[in-house]
């Protein structure tokens, strides 16, 4: 098992396929004590795999490895958010939306306008609340992609995506946001991780901006979400 700096976590994490063997290996770090260790025996995976016949064996180590990881995480004053993240002049600035609304292709749009900008994980990043502030960290976990860093940069702004002709962004409020961040994060079945996880989200939303944006695939769309929610 090899010792991994995961969200700033020692993580203990022990793998038998290509997959997540290759999007670990930027995240191994020295062998020392492990905050908490992840190792998923065969007889669980084949289990997984009976539940979803078009999964291999490689796909279940993949997604219920990451699965562990983020529900660890909500000890750590963390959370997943379901996002494609992209740093751009050092802060983190997070897209999230129901799988297939656009959020990867509205990130590849500052990639393309933005000279600089760079994808940090493209599906699950993990969010913690530290002392010094909100960060954003990518993970070995990034969805269909292999697009994440290794990085820990501070957060932006989270923005939920809608498809729209016109493009428009606009400042949500609490009420709303946490309903939003509810349904694109991973909701622990033990009520002491929820209350954590709820924990977590207040202080989310009392220190960063959430954002609602309707948006096409122009250029104009990265460049209006950046005037909206950079940083000076």
């Amino acid at each position: 098992m090899n010792v991994h700096d995961i969200a700033g976590l020692k993580v203990g994490l022990d793998y038998s396929y290509p997959r997540l063997r290759n999007q670990a290996a930027a995240y191994i770090c020295e062998e020392q004590p492990t905050n908490f260790n992840i190792q998923l025996s065969k007889e669980f995976l084949l289990a997984r795999q009976k539940e979803s016949p078009h999964l291999t064996l490689e796909n279940c180590e993949y997604i219920w490895t990451g699965s562990c990881f983020y529900h660890y995480l909500v000890h750590f004053s963390g959370m997943l958010l379901h996002a494609s993240a992209v740093i751009y002049n050092g802060y983190a600035y997070l897209f999230s939306a129901p799988s297939g609304t656009g959020k990867s292709t509205h990130t590849q749009l500052w990639c393309r306008t933005f000279p600089g900008a760079e994808i940090l994980n493209d599906d699950k990043p993990a969010i913690r609340i530290l002392q010094d502030g909100i960060y954003v960290y990518g993970t070995p976990w990034s969805g269909k992609t292999s697009l994440n860093l290794n990085k820990k940069v501070p957060l932006g702004g989270i923005c939920f995506l809608e498809r729209s002709m016109e493009n428009f962004i606009e400042k949500m409020d609490s009420k709303e946001a946490i309903g939003r961040l509810l349904n694109q994060t991973v909701r622990p079945a033990q009520m002491q991780d929820m209350d954590l996880l709820l924990q977590t989200m207040d202080k989310l939303l009392t220190g960063a901006d959430v954002y609602r944006m309707g948006c096409n695939i122009s250029e104009d769309a990265a460049k209006m979400a950046y005037q909206a929610m950079k940083k000076d």
